[in-house]
């Protein structure tokens, strides 16, 4: 609630107390202007109250009064922190004065307030009627200004720690194909355009570094625009809309507890404790509209460590707390957009002014946020990704329950956060994570085997994207099954693709290997008909080095009573390649990390990151490629996995989480190296920036003490052979 709307405004002299007179006399505002024309200063004067509790105007608004205060007491917050306490003989809000612009904080009434207050327009008449009057207040409100950009120009070099100021006055800047010299603190956003094309530019990179919009270009630089067209670019405006639902409900319902949880197809769960109310839902969309009508800034803000632990202890956020100790910098760069303070994991855009589709919705558990067509048209991710707590309300119950299981236990070891987590490495926990981790992995694929023994099935199809870590999965099911008495066979849809020259491309031009046209479909489905039929099949063979299919190149194989067809590969479950099976001779299964810790309440460690990381470790520790080359590769392969391997998530019988909680710790080892060879000049940096950042949050743990049968084998190297 804001004055400008809600508070009773009468005329100054209405009600007006002698003291009252005698307090603005003396305030440095009015002390030089001579008796006789401060009457006419109090006749422009209205008298505002504020009840206890609410704000007078707040960061992001555009102002056009002026106040002092004749009673009660107040704060001035800027983001979350506050800059000063308010009282009798105090004014603020003056900079309102001269011209219209955006308030820079927000003042909150701790008490009922009695405050009198000058608009603009009346200031202006004052300079006609009494031009001596308002020259001397034109100069304490100057003196005003001026001691405040002392203030804040003495806490910058503070903070900086008296770092030197610049040393050139103009750096030199590519942006495109021209470059010019511009002066230094010139802002990035300056220079950018605010569309490319139809999307919208949402970042910019400095030297292939994401940055804010509002980053002051200090040096030589290249400058390149980032856009919800661009994987990197759809992160950050999904970023920014997240944190400003935030800010909209903690405006409504300061006490609610809301972390952001899964994705759902186009959309993002914000998971609320205590469950709103239908009602409570349509208030935060209003106050959502009224932040980006406003352009509430959202901006990121550097925090000496120690400063910045003690307010999120203070907002409750004990899990992002935890996180900070093991920062090695002495502080921390935070995303503020109003109160709400979150860890900066990239950059937000510098208002809401772009964030004008965003809408929130009632679902169960809390409120679910749509991007509107930025995100959507722009190839978003729809995937059934997602972290615990929550599932996709399409998933099968298996994967459900599989992940409730999943937050039982880690909610039992205290693992609910990664600096939970963190904690837990310190205190020598870490054969305890790995050894609870495993045997979790081994019950659920023990349940699946029992499963597929209960129910007398002939095949067995296992599906799930790059990196999901299907092939130890299939693995560690031969012997559960074995263990049933059950000898399975193997039949991998890796040995069906078409010949090189004859795969499909995706719309950049790409080999695409996964559509599923990729495949000799016709030849696929021959032999699983006749391999049920229980004849003895020669299968295909695909040599990846000449890019040539052997259509009889493999082993002959065939099914007899004790024996079920393991069918594996990112189309395992695409009804084009085993539609014609019926239901009840074969079991599907969903395989892929559907899990992710947060790191604070704002961000996760995100699914597709996970299996990223483990691409790139696998294909440089094992295969010879680059990291460069694997982030270059990784949009295609996620637009070929949304058309072609998650929609088909919804036929299985059951999905298995194939993710550790703690992967990335071990994965850190091997990927921070490979992460630094990208070159810094080339696109892949963005996204391998991005990814030093993250695994630095993790406590590294040495690959000694990984097993020799675990999914992470898949990708790290050392892992068990099964015949």
């Amino acid at each position: 609630m804001t004055v400008q709307n809600e508070s009773p405004v009468l005329p100054f002299a209405y009600g007006h107390r002698p003291q009252d007179i005698a307090l603005l006399a003396k305030h440095s505002f009015l002390a030089h202007i001579r008796p006789q024309d401060l009457g006419a200063f109090v006749e422009r004067l209205d008298q505002v109250a504020v009840p206890a509790g609410s704000d007078v105007f707040r960061q992001g608004e555009e102002g056009e009064h002026m106040y002092f205060v004749l009673e009660g007491e107040a704060h001035m917050c800027r983001g979350a922190s506050e800059v000063a306490r308010l009282g009798p003989g105090d004014q603020f809000g003056e900079v309102a004065i001269l011209g219209p612009r955006a308030r820079t904080e927000t003042v909150h009434a701790d008490t009922v307030l009695r405050l009198a207050r000058l608009s603009r327009s009346r200031f202006a008449s004052l300079g006609d009627q009494h031009p001596r009057a308002a020259l001397h207040f034109m100069a304490a409100l100057a003196a005003s200004v001026a001691a405040t950009m002392n203030a804040l120009r003495d806490d910058a070099g503070l903070l900086a720690r008296q770092r030197s100021l610049p040393r050139r006055s103009v750096v030199n800047v590519a942006v495109g194909d021209a470059r010019m010299d511009v002066g230094t603190g010139t802002l990035a956003g300056t220079l950018l355009a605010r569309l490319e094309g139809d999307a919208l530019v949402v970042a910019a990179t400095i030297d292939r570094r994401a940055v804010s919009l509002e980053t002051p270009l200090t040096s030589d630089a290249t400058l390149e625009p980032l856009t919800t067209a661009s994987w990197e670019g759809r992160r950050i405006f999904r970023r920014s809309a997240l944190l400003l639902v935030l800010e909209a409900a903690r405006r409504l319902f300061p006490q609610a507890n809301l972390t952001v949880g899964p994705r759902i197809a186009w959309k993002q769960l914000i998971l609320t404790k205590p469950e709103l109310a239908p009602e409570a839902v349509a208030a935060i969309q209003l106050e959502l509209e009224g932040l980006i009508e406003r352009a509430q800034p959202m901006r990121e803000e550097l925090w000496a460590i120690e400063e910045a632990r003690a307010q999120f202890l203070a907002q409750g956020w004990a899990d992002t707390a935890a996180l900070l100790p093991s920062y090695r910098a002495e502080t921390v760069s935070l995303l503020a957009c109003g109160g709400t303070l979150a860890l900066a994991f990239g950059p937000v855009l510098p208002t809401a002014a772009g964030l004008r589709h965003v809408r929130v919705e009632m679902a169960a558990g809390g409120l679910l946020v749509g991007f509107g067509p930025a995100l959507e048209a722009g190839g978003a991710v729809s995937s059934t990704t997602t972290m615990v707590p929550g599932m996709d309300s399409t998933t099968p119950m298996p994967a459900r329950q599989m992940a409730r299981e999943l937050g039982g236990w880690l909610g039992a070891m205290g693992i609910t956060s990664v600096g939970r987590f963190n904690e837990s490495c310190v205190d020598g926990r870490v054969d305890e994570l790995v050894r609870v981790s495993e045997g979790f992995h081994e019950k659920n694929i023990g349940r699946v085997a029992d499963k597929i023994a209960d129910g007398r099935l002939r095949v067995v199809a296992i599906a799930g994207p790059s990196s999901s870590g299907k092939t130890t999965f299939v693995r560690r099911l031969k012997v559960q099954l074995e263990v049933n008495g059950i000898v399975p066979v193997h039949l991998s849809l890796d040995d069906y693709y078409v010949d090189r020259e004859k795969t499909p491309r995706d719309v950049t031009g790409e080999l695409d290997f996964e559509s599923v046209d990729a495949l000799d479909l016709p030849l696929l489905r021959s032999n699983i008909a006749r391999l049920v039929a229980g004849e003895r099949v020669r299968v295909a063979r695909y040599e990846f080095p000449t890019g040539r299919s052997l259509r009889e190149g493999g082993e002959e194989i065939a099914l007899g009573p004790e024996n079920v067809l393991l069918v594996e590969g990112l189309h395992a479950l695409n009804p084009a390649v085993g539609g014609s099976l019926p239901k009840d001779t074969a079991f599907r299964v969903f395989v892929h990390p559907a899990t992710a810790l947060p790191l604070d309440r704002l961000s996760a460690v995100l699914p597709d990151d996970v299996r990223l990381l483990r691409r790139i470790v696998r294909d440089r520790h094992g295969r010879g490629y680059t990291a460069r080359d694997t982030i270059a590769r990784w949009p295609s392969v996620r637009r070929g996995e949304e058309k072609h391997v998650f929609p088909f998530a919804v036929e299985a019988d059951f999905v298995f989480d194939t993710s550790l909680v703690y992967e990335i710790a071990v994965m850190r080892v091997f990927a921070e190296r490979y992460l630094l060879e990208v070159p810094n000049d080339d696109p892949a940096f963005v996204t391998a920036h991005r990814l030093r950042q993250l695994i630095d949050q993790f406590v590294p743990i040495y690959p000694d003490h990984v097993p020799r049968t675990s999914i992470l084998r898949e990708f790290i190297g050392g892992g068990f052979d099964v015949v």
